[in-house]
């Protein structure tokens, strides 16, 4: 898959496009204390594999840091631009020291590029690659048509991953967690509603619920709502005329009552042979 990132970064910094290819002419690689050196506060990755870390520090054993980690001077220590894993990698075998290559970057290019260059790599969650996504629009100013040119993605693609983020926070850590499938999220989000998505979650986690299973439990759900609403509507369109007049006739001497001053309580409650109002007049 090509992605147009130079054209993504052209604004800002074109040297920034592709940091973590064969470092540029004129960069110098220089050993840094492993001490000094900080995560990227603008990581997508929340989550990293131990078994993927322990095979690249098996590789980097035997074969050394071939690629230098990307760095920038940040209060007084270095923040990972480009390498985070490596840098993990390197904890793990113990050692003190690493290759990288020092950059002055603002935040915005910092972020920029630690997106891209997890995206690049297509390892993140759903929820960790439409949280880029969304990042990569705001700091850039652009549209889900005009990100997904800029990357070489289809726009559908880009608004299937966002629309992730409207999921409550719990069903967006199910697939943080790899608990739940991007299929049975997006399945979700036809739901709408935050705790009816939020039970099914759990049904479908109790149950380990396929997607197909899913779809038609959530199929189930919409078709008893819409059933609910229908018997509701039938019963507000069963009053007849004159008991609606009476009882907008009611409501307004309850506001007017209201309006002047008088704090009164009032309820109303459609039960299955009448309509019930109560009203409640304080004595004092």
């Amino acid at each position: 898959m090509k992605h147009s990132l130079s054209n993504l970064f052209a604004q800002k910094n074109e040297q920034t496009a592709k940091p973590d290819r064969k470092h540029q002419q004129g960069d110098q690689v220089q050993e840094v204390p492993i001490s000094q050196i900080i995560p990227n506060q603008y990581q997508p990755r929340s989550v990293f594999d131990e078994g993927k870390l322990h095979e690249l520090a098996v590789t980097i054993k035997e074969h050394g840091v071939i690629q230098p980690v990307v760095l920038r001077p940040f209060d007084g220590k270095y923040e990972i631009i480009a390498g985070e894993r490596r840098w993990r990698a390197c904890i793990y075998l113990g050692w003190e020291k690493i290759p990288a290559i020092i950059r002055n970057l603002d935040d915005d290019q910092t972020a920029s590029i630690a997106l891209i260059e997890n995206l690049q790599r297509e390892e993140l969650t759903p929820i960790e690659e439409a949280m880029a996504y969304s990042r990569l629009i705001d700091i850039h100013g652009l549209t889900q048509e005009g990100l997904a040119q800029k990357l070489g993605r289809g726009q559908s693609t880009i608004a299937n991953k966002l629309r992730l983020l409207k999921l409550p926070p719990v069903v967006q850590s199910a697939i943080l967690e790899k608990k739940i499938t991007e299929r049975h999220a997006r399945a979700l989000i036809i739901l709408k509603d935050a705790q009816k998505q939020e039970k099914l979650l759990k049904e479908i986690i109790d149950k380990q619920l396929n997607v197909k299973q899913t779809e038609k439990r959530i199929q189930r759900m919409l078709n008893s709502d819409a059933s609910l609403e229908k018997k509701n509507k039938s019963r507000r369109m069963s009053l007849s005329r004159d008991s609606r007049i009476a009882v907008n006739t009611i409501r307004q001497s309850v506001s007017m009552v209201t309006d002047s001053g008088l704090k009164i309580d009032a309820s109303e409650e459609d039960l299955e042979d009448y309509y019930q109002i109560t009203i409640r007049i304080p004595k004092k």
